[in-house]
């Protein structure tokens, strides 16, 4: 059997052999506590009933564990050194109706996969929560795992004595064990378990339904209750209960999986998991200290993001990994849909553009970009693909389509897409057949320019006047890349401006239909002279905005005078495109930065322009002017954190802003005098997150040695004060700490998924890129067995984030190569993230030299 990566072929053939009708799942977590020796593990006991339409046909169920102890098929029991193998159990001679009973000692885990296990050193307190997508639920029990076999599954869990203990259902606990009502039909990467102290608040929501009863959700938030006096669960109830009113509105579908948990945990990999009835999110998104309104709205988009799944995903679920974007773009979509329909962040759309779009732009030009609906072959595959492409860009693929067939429409098909497959599985096709009917449009067309093909449009206006000065024509060019040539329709609106009375504002605009590589708009003909075209205004489709001469001569003296903050934030979206496609040199984007970002009113574009433009010092400024780069953006960074109105969020970004750029002695004197109180900035409370901001440069710069992050762990000796002492440890700038980090990540797995994220983080610094460049050959040494050894989760940290891209030398861009040629019969995934970092790495080398994209 080939082991843990199941293939499409090899679900395909077991949906085709089996359907199941139901698991209980028994787990004994009593020894998650404790002091005793040796490896941790947890008792699992599963019994699964299924059909199989092949009676004498074999298949296999899915479990990884140390050991299994007994295996029962059918009342025969089976030797389990014969029939498992460490990732699959061996069923021979099925029978029309089977039962299936394994006993087995699963581990706990420390990556974040399976059933997590963690110990707050605050107080000694364990905390349990399992994560599955896309295929960890064999961890934990063994299945059937893969999304198209559904089934209802009963759970039960013995805890230790004074824990409480969460899953998807309802649940009682008597005699010492929690048991918990049986779910409805769902698959197995959304079942869920969370146990420990947790602190947990209740409340309840309440809507009247049309037939005359009354829907009641019992809704639950919980955290660490090291956490506990941070926490805000009447925020989170508030949008909880907005988003609930907003989906039952549109979807016309009460939600089908009675409670609604919340639990936010620590060290989690993802941003939230949609498990029906218990979600769970990442414990960050409970804030320590001060942060901007644009971290709440991020938690809020999240809330109604995992809200969204409950339809689309749980209720109805992808029938295979290759049409994840039946849930995850629907899911982005109608999270920041909800989010400015049902909230009081209205100005949703603006981070969509702004941020969603930035991570669908930079994944559509790598070389492992792929179609919406992409080619999954396996769970490597599957893993890999949770990305911008199946996020973002479907997402903007999604507000395309409400712009090309009504909202109207394109609600009505959901409706009836969930009447049809509740509780079933769907393709690309069940969900076009009903916007088909809905919408009266040839949905087979709209799907293969936007959801079958790969790659971003480029969108430039052309405009020609006549001798009066006014528009006698203006045009629409699309380009494509030569790599995916297609040029597809785009609904569009083109603003054109003016600047009156100092303001930029729009005074014309035009909708239309964009097809082919030019388009001529006859609805602007006529109008003044513009200073500024926006093509895509109001961001009604997916492509990349270019300007004639003229708008970019504007921007480049006017960009801060954009009245409209969504026009603003598509123009700087443009421009972060043009610096990272060296349309641009990263030189103007920093001085565009240094002269307009003081006026951004939207305070998640500023945070945005912040960590562009340091992205633009760092990989695409050539390295003889990055000194001078990074002594203007310091200099600049001081300037605004000094002129913000005190005790402000802005104040709050240019403050973070400024420690991320801090270069010279008196910048690390400010920083140093604002952590012992020596100095002050009116209105900037210095709190303990951003003690921690605040300390990592001088610790990076050698201004502080390793007693800082000692000293300030014993303020905060807090799991996240942990994880900020480990990455402030890994950023000294000394062969010796590089050396241990780079043992501590490559040579051993002793640490957690937190804290490889947070040594990776501390050992990546762009004033350190001497003391790296040793790292960039045994980088290349070392990914082959980190990825044969390791999770595939801690083996994606690494591989990512250790890429020698501050080496960046055509000596580096023709190591990766020459490990790419050397390694062609490597994991397919291994190879993807070593190509899109070798491939970020040609940008940054183009960029720096000037040339064109």
């Amino acid at each position: 059997m080939p082991g843990e990566n199941l293939s499409r072929d090899e679900a395909r053939e077991r949906a085709a052999l089996l359907s199941v009708d139901g698991y209980d799942v028994s787990l004994d977590i009593r020894s998650a506590v404790g002091e005793e020796a040796g490896e941790r593990t947890f008792r699992s006991v599963t019994t699964l009933r299924f059909r199989c339409n092949e009676p004498g046909a074999s298949t296999f169920a899915d479990l990884i564990a140390p050991s299994v102890s007994a295996v029962s098929l059918n009342g025969r029991d089976l030797d389990p050194g014969e029939v498992f193998d460490g990732a699959r159990i061996l069923l021979d001679d099925l029978a029309a109706e089977n039962e299936l009973i394994v006993d087995a000692s699963c581990a706990y885990s420390r990556t974040g996969e399976g059933l997590h296990r963690f110990v707050d050193p605050e107080d000694g307190e364990v905390y349990l929560y399992t994560q599955y997508e896309p295929a960890d639920a064999r961890r934990v029990f063994a299945n059937f795992e893969q999304p198209d076999l559904k089934a209802p599954f009963r759970f039960e869990v013995r805890a230790p004595e004074g824990w409480t203990v969460w899953s998807n259902g309802l649940g009682e606990q008597a005699d010492g064990v929690w048991r918990f009502a049986e779910t409805k039909p769902i698959s197995t990467y959304i079942t869920c378990v969370v146990a420990g102290p947790y602190h947990y608040v209740t409340d309840t929501y309440t809507r009247e339904l049309e037939d005359g009863s009354t829907l009641e959700i019992p809704l639950g938030a919980m955290c660490r209750k090291g956490l506990a006096p941070y926490f805000e669960p009447a925020d989170v109830f508030l949008i909880t209960k907005q988003g609930l009113d907003f989906f039952h509105d549109r979807f016309d579908c009460p939600y089908p999986f009675g409670k609604y948990d919340q639990a936010f945990v620590p060290e989690y990999n993802l941003g939230a998991m949609e498990n029906p009835g218990l979600v769970t999110f990442r414990e960050e998104y409970v804030f320590r200290g001060k942060v901007t309104r644009a971290s709440y709205e991020a938690r809020a988009n999240v809330i109604l993001h995992e809200m969204a799944h409950m339809w689309f995903g749980d209720l109805v679920t992808m029938q295979w990994w290759d049409d994840l974007w039946l849930k995850e773009s629907f899911a982005d979509f109608m999270g920041a849909f909800a989010l400015v329909g049902a909230t009081r962040f209205t100005d949703g759309w603006i981070t969509f553009a702004n941020r969603r779009k930035a991570w669908a732009y930079r994944a559509d030009q790598l070389p492992s970009t792929h179609p919406v609906t992409a080619d999954i072959r396996d769970l490597q595959d599957a893993k890999l693909n949770f990305d911008g492409i199946t996020y973002a860009k479907g997402a903007s693929v999604l507000k395309q389509l409400v712009a090309y067939v009504g909202q109207d429409a394109f609600l009505e098909g959901a409706r009836r897409y969930f009447k049809r497959h509740a509780y079933g599985n769907t393709r690309l096709g069940d969900l076009l057949s009903v916007l088909a009917e809905t919408s009266g449009r040839d949905m087979a067309l709209w799907a293969r320019s936007w959801l079958q093909t790969a790659g971003v449009n480029s969108l430039t206006p052309q405009v020609l006047l006549d001798a009066a000065g006014r528009v006698s024509e203006l045009a629409v060019l699309q380009e494509a890349a030569e790599s995916h040539p297609e040029l597809r329709p785009h609904r569009v609106a083109i603003g054109l401006y003016r600047l009156q009375d100092g303001r930029l504002e729009r005074y014309a605009r035009a909708e239309t239909d964009v097809d082919g590589p030019r388009t001529v708009v006859p609805e602007l003909a006529g109008a003044e002279a513009p200073e500024l075209v926006l093509v895509n205004d109001d961001d009604l489709t997916y492509c990349k905005i270019r300007f004639d001469e003229t708008s970019l001569a504007t921007l480049r003296e006017h960009l801060g005078s954009t009245t409209d903050p969504l026009a603003r934030a598509l123009c700087w979206s443009a421009l972060w495109n043009m610096t990272r496609d060296a349309a641009l040199p990263a030189s103007d984007f920093v001085d565009l930065v240094t002269r307009f970002a003081h006026r951004e009113s939207d305070i998640g574009v500023l945070q945005m322009l912040h960590a562009w433009v340091n992205s633009a010092l760092v990989h695409y400024a050539p390295e003889q002017w990055r000194p001078t780069g990074g002594r203007i953006l310091a200099d600049v960074a001081l300037r605004d954190l000094r002129a913000a109105e005190p005790g402000s969020e802005h104040q709050l970004a240019w403050a973070r802003f400024f420690a991320s750029v801090a270069s010279s002695g008196s910048d690390f004197e400010l920083l140093q005098g604002l952590l012992d109180g020596t100095a002050k900035i009116d209105g900037l409370e210095v709190d303990q997150e951003l003690r921690w901001v605040f300390l990592e440069p001088l610790v990076a710069h050698g201004v502080a040695d390793e007693s800082a992050p000692a000293a300030e762990l014993a303020r905060d000796d807090t799991a996240s004060g942990k994880r900020h002492q480990v990455r402030c440890l890994a950023a000294r700038p000394s062969a010796a700490v590089k050396a241990q980090a780079w043992a501590q990540l490559v040579e051993s797995d002793t640490l957690s998924n937190a804290l490889v994220e947070a040594t990776i983080a501390g050992f990546d610094q762009p004033s350190q890129r001497e003391l790296l460049a040793p790292y960039a050959e045994k980088y290349f040494a070392s990914i082959e067995r980190i990825w044969s050894e390791r999770s595939i989760q801690i083996a994606m940290h690494i591989v990512r984030g250790l890429f020698p891209s501050l080496q960046d030398s055509p000596e580096t861009l023709a190591a990766a190569d020459a490990w790419l040629t050397a390694h062609e019969s490597a994991a397919p995934a291994l190879r993807r993230l070593v190509l899109e970092a070798q491939d970020d790495l040609a940008r940054s080398l183009r960029a720096q030299a000037g040339g064109a994209h």
